[in-house]
């Protein structure tokens, strides 16, 4: 076996791994420590740690080593955010930019509330879970520090679910959102739904108090699972994107709200469900675009429903094809935007030429983020701030929100 060093850690979480002149990736590493092991096709498999890191911690969960949800849990949290903002900054440094970058949040254990999970059914039953780590087999999961209790509470009526409609020969997909109404699930991959297969879905959906259960877009049972946003309820499409955590969601939200203050008249890019939108529309006039209908759909009817919200206008838009034009863009105070893990280099070239006073800029990959950002300061914008919210905790995904002032 041959000794490495381990000299940082990539930006997926794994330890870059030098030895005389060879490098290779070694998973569940920290910069500093010294390995053995075999490296195969570029990757040490089962890396034996010989001089632990003084940043080293007894993983929490009995499932860490195999399951791929969690992939810095041996570090400590004070580590993970030294790291996690550190990636911003290089991020940004590539790209000739300077900031302020702070750390603002950081998840709790057991607050997700959204997670998708895989499901297949076996012999004696069904597995559900996450991916292993870099394998398409599933963890069946015992315990999880991630995941909200509700949905661990939930996972023996959600094993039935998928041993009730799952093949044999296929992976189930199952997206689980918990919020005050109880669980909304969304299944997709599953089998065909004869009337046998729904009427045994609704008695397990029952049995579980679902709030809703949804089969490849087919409602099997039908207690609307609204969730409080701002002053609006919210109904969200089955297996619709929100922020993992309502903590994460709740510094976001107040970062942008700081960085908006006093706008009048606001244009919310990629909005989603609104998380951004109805809160803003509190004190100001809100235009939502967003690249699908269904989203929106839930959107207005939010905002319809509620009372004391200002004017709030949606548009179904693809924004990575036909961006907002800068001219569009000149009637608003303010922009938020909160594009997809590849960012938004087609609308910030747009909005570079708006002329819009101040944006509130949310990302979840920094590297794209930071290309944007040189971007929009290309075009006479200063970044003045940058937060970083550590949502997805334990794991290397990194999530900011920055300010932008034009000069």
């Amino acid at each position: 076996m041959s000794l490495w060093h381990i000299d940082r850690l990539g930006h997926r979480g794994d330890g870059i791994a030098i030895s005389e002149g060879r490098r290779a990736l070694a998973a569940l590493t920290l910069p500093g420590e010294d390995v053995e092991g075999d490296a195969r096709d570029g990757r040490i498999v089962s890396p034996r740690i010989l001089t632990p890191s003084p940043d080293r911690v007894k993983p929490a969960c009995r499932h860490y080593r195999s399951c791929g949800g969690c992939l810095l849990m041996h570090a400590s949290e004070e580590f993970t955010s030294r790291w996690k903002t550190g990636i911003v900054e290089a991020a940004l440094t590539a790209q000739g930019l300077e900031a302020p970058v702070k750390l603002t949040h950081v998840s709790p254990p057991r607050s997700r509330r959204r997670a998708v999970l895989s499901g297949r059914r076996t012999r004696k039953g069904a597995l559900l879970g996450f991916h292993a780590r870099a394998s398409g087999v599933i963890v069946d999961l015992q315990e999880c520090q991630v995941l909200h209790p509700a949905i661990m509470q939930a996972l023996p009526i959600l094993r039935r679910i998928v041993t009730a409609g799952a093949s044999r020969s296929a992976e189930l997909g199952m997206t689980v959102i918990h919020g005050p109404e109880g669980l909304d699930v969304a299944i997709a991959g599953g089998k065909p739904l004869d009337s046998v297969l729904f009427h045994h879905l609704a008695q397990l959906g029952e049995a579980g108090d679902l709030a809703r259960l949804d089969w490849d877009g087919q409602a099997i049972t039908r207690r609307p699972p609204a969730l409080p946003i701002g002053r609006s309820r919210l109904i969200p499409p089955p297996g619709a994107f929100l922020q993992a955590t309502a903590e994460a969601e709740a510094a976001l939200l107040a970062a942008v709200c700081r960085m908006t203050a006093g706008a009048r008249k606001i244009v919310d890019l990629f909005a989603g469900c609104g998380t951004f939108t109805l809160p803003l529309a509190e004190t100001a006039q809100v235009h939502a675009v967003e690249g699908l209908a269904a989203p929106l759909e839930a959107l207005d009817a939010a905002w319809r429903s509620a009372k004391g919200l200002q004017r709030v206008t949606t548009e179904i838009r693809d924004l990575a094809r036909r961006p907002l034009q800068a001219g569009e863009l000149r009637g608003f105070d303010a922009i938020v935007i909160d594009p997809p893990r590849n960012g938004a280099e087609a609308q910030a070239r747009e909005i570079a030429n708006s002329g819009v006073s101040r944006i509130a800029f949310i990302a979840c990959d920094p590297v794209n983020f930071a290309r944007d950002a040189k971007i929009l300061t290309s075009g006479g914008y200063i970044l003045s701030r940058v937060e970083v919210v550590d949502q997805f905790r334990w794991s290397p995904h990194v999530e900011t929100v920055a300010e932008f002032q034009l000069r």
